[in-house]
C-alpha cells in the first residue's frame, strides 16, 4: 500500500451471481456502491471491496432495476460505510 496515493480510495465491487441472478441487477447494486462511496466523507484511504454477502428478496423487489431496490440498497451501503468511516474500516 505504500504506492498508494495520500488519500486515495480504490474500490472493489463483488456482487456474486447467486445472490443477483439478473445482470441487471448486480449492475444496478454496483452502481449503487460506487455511488455511496464516492459521496462518503471521511473514509479513510486505502483499497475498500465491498461484497453482498446476502441477497435481497425477489418477492419484496420483483423488478431488477426497481427504484424501491435502488433505495433500500442505497439505504443499507451509507449506513454500512458511515460505520467504516467512524471505525476507520
Amino acid at each position: 500500500m505504500d504506492d498508494l496515493p495520500e488519500g486515495a480510495c480504490w474500490l472493489g465491487a463483488v456482487v456474486p451471481k447467486r445472490h443477483a441472478k439478473r445482470a441487471v441487477t448486480r449492475n444496478l447494486l454496483k452502481r449503487q456502491i460506487r455511488r455511496v462511496v464516492h459521496a462518503q466523507v471521511g473514509l479513510p484511504s486505502g483499497l475498500w471491496v465491498i461484497r453482498l454477502r446476502s441477497p435481497f428478496d425477489r418477492k419484496l423487489f420483483p423488478s431488477a432495476a426497481s427504484d424501491a431496490l435502488r433505495t433500500v440498497a442505497g439505504n443499507e451501503l451509507l449506513a454500512v460505510m458511515a460505520k467504516a468511516a467512524r471505525t476507520g474500516g
